[in-house]
């Protein structure tokens, strides 16, 4: 018998305009940024973001795009700090994984950002390069999964 898990009560679809505003309530950053809900208002209009839902609300997001090399980039992942450490990510990333359109899925985060590369290893992302001078003294790593 399996063991039922938070993770469970989860679900992911491509995310809805009327979903904008609870999305951006769970983001802190976007709290502070204005670009940030441009950002996901754009993705959201194009099809390119995934929303979790849990109990109905609001858990988290992932913006999505076709066209890094050629291939899907992951350039965001957002989980709201009350579903931290439940599943959420885990369930956004393979639901990006699984409507990737191409034989790659990639991401990347900061050198310091050890949570997002826990988690991107977990969902199966194996380091893939380096990019240094984004931000000075803080390289961005880079993350490939292959879907196909």
């Amino acid at each position: 018998m399996d063991k039922e898990t938070e993770a469970d009560d989860i679900i992911t679809r491509v995310a809805r305009p009327g979903d904008v505003a609870a999305m951006l309530a769970c983001d802190a950053y976007a709290q502070s940024h204005a670009s940030r809900g441009d950002a996901v208002r754009d993705a959201v209009g194009k099809r390119q973001c995934l929303v979790a839902l849990h109990a109905g609300q609001v858990a988290g997001y992932v913006l999505t795009h076709d066209d890094f090399f050629g291939y899907g980039f992951v350039p965001l992942v957002v989980v709201a700090p009350a579903q931290q450490r439940r599943g959420v990510g885990m369930r956004l990333l393979a639901a990006a994984a699984n409507a990737c359109p191409t034989a790659k899925l990639f991401t990347s985060t900061n050198q310091s950002n050890v949570a997002a590369q826990r988690l991107f290893a977990s969902a199966g992302f194996v380091r893939s390069g380096r990019i240094d001078h984004l931000d000075e003294g803080d390289p961005e790593l880079v993350y490939v999964k292959w879907c196909r």
